[in-house]
C-alpha cells in the first residue's frame, strides 16, 4: 500500500513504494564503501525505491519517477525486480493512463525501468520531462529500452522550468549529467541527490556511484542550504525508508 498522501502548495502528493531490498551482487558493497567517510557500518545497504504521485486541484496526475520496472528492465541486473508501482498507483485510485505528466529525475534504471512495460511505455498519454543533458548522455539498455521507446513522449527541457501548473524542475547535476529536482510549494522531491540519510549531515559525504563524486557533492551542498534558508523545506527522498524528511 503507498504511504500516506500529504498535503503541500495546493496538491496532494502521495509516496508510492516500489520495492524494497539490497542492490544485487553485481553492484553491491557494504555500506562504508558505498558512502567512504561517512562512519557506516559494514553492512548491506536495504533501498527503499519511491515513486511520487502528484494530484493537483484539477484531478491532473503528474509521477516522478518509475521505479525499477519488470523483471526484462534495466534494473533487473541489479534491483529487486519486478516492481510493484502499477499496484501501489491502484491503491492510490490512479491508472497509468490517467498521469498526464511523468517526471523522471534521471536514467538511472531504478528511476527510468518503469516507463516502460511489454515493450510500449507504460504512460500512454503522458509527457515524460528529462534534461536535455540527460537526454544527451543516455546509453545503454536504458537507451535502447526506454528512450528509444518512449521519445515520441519525451519533453525535453533545459535547467529549470515549470512543467505543470504549481510543478518546477531544477537541473542538479552530479548524479548524472542531468539530473534534476522538482519542486511543488516547500515540498523538494530529490531523486538522487541525497542517497542516505548520512549525506544530509554532511552533504559533502560521497557516493559510490555518482558519476561526478565532486559535483554531486558540490550541487548537493549547495541545493541543501538554498533549501534550508528557506526555512523549513520538505524532502521527499527516493531511497530512505521514511519518504518525507523535513530539514
Amino acid at each position: 500500500m503507498p504511504h500516506q498522501p500529504l498535503l503541500v502548495a495546493g496538491v496532494e502528493v502521495t509516496p508510492l513504494c516500489d520495492a524494497v531490498g539490497p542492490m544485487g551482487e553485481a553492484i553491491r558493497r557494504p555500506l562504508a564503501e558505498m558512502f567512504p567517510g561517512a562512519g557506516l557500518p559494514e553492512e548491506p545497504w536495504i533501498l527503499h525505491f519511491h515513486c511520487y504521485l502528484i494530484r493537483d486541484r484539477a484531478g491532473r496526475l503528474t509521477l516522478v519517477d518509475t521505479g525499477i520496472g519488470g523483471v526484462d528492465s534495466p534494473a533487473s541486473s541489479w534491483a529487486p525486480v519486478p516492481g510493484a508501482l502499477v499496484r501501489e498507483l491502484a491503491a492510490a485510485g490512479a491508472d497509468p493512463a490517467d498521469v498526464s505528466t511523468v517526471i523522471l529525475t534521471h536514467l538511472h534504471s531504478d528511476h527510468a525501468g518503469g516507463a516502460v512495460a511489454d515493450g510500449r511505455p507504460l504512460f500512454e498519454n503522458a509527457r515524460y520531462v528529462l534534461q536535455n543533458a540527460e537526454l544527451e548522455a543516455a546509453a545503454g539498455a536504458v537507451r535502447d529500452q526506454v528512450i528509444d521507446v518512449i521519445k515520441g513522449q519525451l519533453h525535453v527541457v533545459d535547467g529549470d522550468a515549470e512543467v505543470a501548473p504549481g510543478l518546477r524542475v531544477h537541473l542538479t547535476p552530479g548524479h548524472t549529467p542531468g539530473h534534476q529536482i522538482a519542486r511543488a510549494g516547500e515540498l523538494a522531491m530529490t531523486g538522487d541527490l541525497v542517497l542516505h540519510p548520512a549525506q544530509l549531515a554532511d552533504p559533502a559525504v560521497r557516493y559510490l556511484y555518482d558519476d561526478d563524486q565532486e559535483r554531486a557533492a558540490a550541487t548537493r551542498a549547495e541545493v541543501l542550504a538554498s533549501l534550508r534558508a528557506e526555512g523549513g523545506a520538505l524532502l521527499a527522498t527516493c531511497h530512505f525508508e521514511d519518504p518525507f524528511v523535513r530539514l
